[in-house]
């Protein structure tokens, strides 16, 4: 049987990645593995004529110590204690600072979640977990919601 030792799982609070948080968690406390929590601050901005516009300028700033508390908050009280939890908080591009901080934590699985979709909604869209499938430097989990 495979015993990881550092897992990561990128969380945005989706139902797909909170489904992902919940099956990270069961192999962490199986193999008493470090989880390493990810919360990326996705830095949108636009070029128009030489100004920049934040594409996110309604959304409700959050310091880090918040995400933070959000992150761990995720993670039911009672299995909390049985996990070694490391949070981390990037700003950027999801699937790069997912992909930097697998190759920085020597991570052995990534746990991520997906929506699963397919046709014009993924061509338009994209995909960070396809993103981090096709780039990981280990195995990926994929959880669909």
């Amino acid at each position: 049987m495979i015993h990881y030792q550092n897992i990561l799982c990128p969380v945005d609070y989706s139902n797909c990645s909170m489904n992902a948080l919940a099956y990270a968690a069961k192999l962490a406390i199986r193999d008493t593995a470090r989880l390493y929590l990810i919360y990326v601050k996705e830095e949108h901005t636009s070029d128009y004529g030489g100004l920049k516009f934040d594409a996110e300028l309604n959304r409700t700033a959050e310091t880090d110590a918040e995400i933070e508390q959000k992150l761990l908050g995720s993670i039911p009280e009672e299995i909390r204690c049985c996990i070694n939890i490391e949070t981390l908080i990037r700003a950027g591009t999801p699937f790069e600072e997912i992909l930097k901080a697998a190759r920085n934590m020597g991570t052995d699985l990534i746990v991520i979640g997906t929506h699963g979709r397919t046709g014009i909604s993924h061509m338009f869209i994209g995909s960070v977990a396809e993103k981090v499938i096709r780039n990981a430097p280990c195995p990926v989990l994929c959880i669909r919601g």
